[in-house]
């Protein structure tokens, strides 16, 4: 009789691991991924496709992305703006057109510009050559200031604390103050620009009820222009002539100092003499009203 065996036998268990299931939501991302690609290069197309004026003004749109006149309340806005949303350049139906983007200049108005430009630096380099070989203007050559500002040439004749330009308190002007404004006024005829007068005082009050710091600096910036026709200027040619009394002083810190009492003449560059010009015209226009007013 034979042995029994007892053994028992092993059963190895294969535990199948699964992979995981992607399904199909990489298909879904890599749709999403080639739309946004394709707008993409649509908007890039469309882009390609507008005018300068119409991109810039598709910029400031999104810099100031409101559809009405007012306020803008996004903090997006330009500073300085102060007017609100800008209409789009989109025909958006009950969006307004926009009708106010400022040309941008040609290469005519560009050449032009430049040409002005180099005209009052070449005018400023002939005064400044001029005061050093002038007998009669060395002795004032540090009362003569030039600079070029946003409105073109600028000259300041200035007080000295011992040498004044006009007589104490009267618009008269000293003999070497005339002989001053009438050779620049020679200089300055060698180029067609037009020229504003601007007269200033100190701060101290003068010792008369109906003659102030207002009257002087007027009268004083008219007594500079009829110089400056005695020298040869052509009347036409004088384009602006006001007084600021001492509001805008020299020395912001002592009001009352010397150099705060001066007669201005700017040589104005063409961009100033239009926006002058366009001032001029815009205040000379009667309102709407008035237009329509009817006849007496």
């Amino acid at each position: 009789m034979g042995v029994e065996d007892k053994t028992q036998p092993i059963i190895v268990k294969k535990k199948v691991v699964q992979g995981g299931h992607h399904g199909g939501s990489w298909k879904v991302a890599f749709a999403d991924f080639a739309l946004a690609m394709m707008a993409f290069f649509l908007l890039l197309w469309l882009l390609a496709a507008l005018e300068a004026d119409e991109r810039a003004a598709l910029s400031e749109y999104f810099q100031n992305p409101s559809a009405f006149e007012g306020e803008a309340m996004a903090p997006s806005q330009a500073i300085g703006d102060g007017t609100g949303a800008d209409p789009s350049i989109i025909d958006f139906e009950g969006l307004p057109d926009r009708h106010d983007v400022p040309p941008e200049p040609s290469e005519a108005d560009e050449t032009l510009l430049e040409e002005d430009r180099e005209r009052l630096e070449s005018l400023q380099e002939a005064l400044e050559e001029a005061i050093d070989r002038s007998q009669a203007l060395e002795p004032f050559k540090d009362q003569l200031l030039m600079d070029i500002t946003p409105e073109g040439l600028r000259i300041q004749i200035i007080d000295a604390e011992n040498r004044p330009m006009f007589a104490t308190a009267s618009a008269r002007p000293l003999e070497h103050a005339s002989g001053i404004l009438r050779e620049l006024a020679g200089l300055i005829n060698e180029v067609p620009n037009r020229i504003s007068i601007t007269g200033h005082t100190d701060a101290r009050p003068l010792q008369r009820e109906d003659y102030t710091n207002w009257e002087l600096s007027t009268d004083r910036a008219n007594a500079a222009r009829r110089e400056l026709i005695a020298g040869g200027t052509e009347p036409e040619q004088i384009a602006r002539v006001v007084g600021l009394s001492d509001t805008v002083p020299f020395d912001r810190d002592n009001p009352e100092a010397a150099v705060n009492r001066r007669i201005t003449l700017i040589v104005l560059n063409q961009e100033a003499e239009e926006a002058m010009r366009e001032g001029i015209e815009t205040e000379a226009t009667p309102p709407a009203d008035a237009l329509d007013a009817p006849e007496d």
